[in-house]
């Protein structure tokens, strides 16, 4: 994920862009038991095996608002690609 996620013991650790402290909802997410490559696929491919794993994890508020405080541009975060996340962004 484009988090800063390296740990001393080899778990990963999100860290916030803006504060740098470590999300504790990350340490839950069905997301770090898998590889990015499920969550950022090649353009054009399916997005439905991610955003099922993520209707199934206990972070997926606290990882799409971490998301969007972000600006998390790719890849599948709270359950919504990248088009939706920018959906729910607010009009300037």
């Amino acid at each position: 994920m484009s988090m800063n996620t390296t740990a001393t013991d080899g778990a990963p650790a999100a860290t916030t862009k803006a504060t740098g402290t470590t999300t504790a909802w990350y340490e839950l997410a069905l997301c770090a038991q898998t590889g990015p490559g499920f969550f950022f696929p090649e353009p054009g491919s399916s997005l439905r095996d991610a955003k099922r794993l993520c209707g199934a994890c206990e972070g997926r508020a606290a990882c799409l608002e971490y998301a969007l405080a972000n600006d998390e541009r790719f890849g599948v975060w709270g359950g919504l690609s990248e088009s939706e996340r920018l959906a729910l962004r607010p009009r300037l």
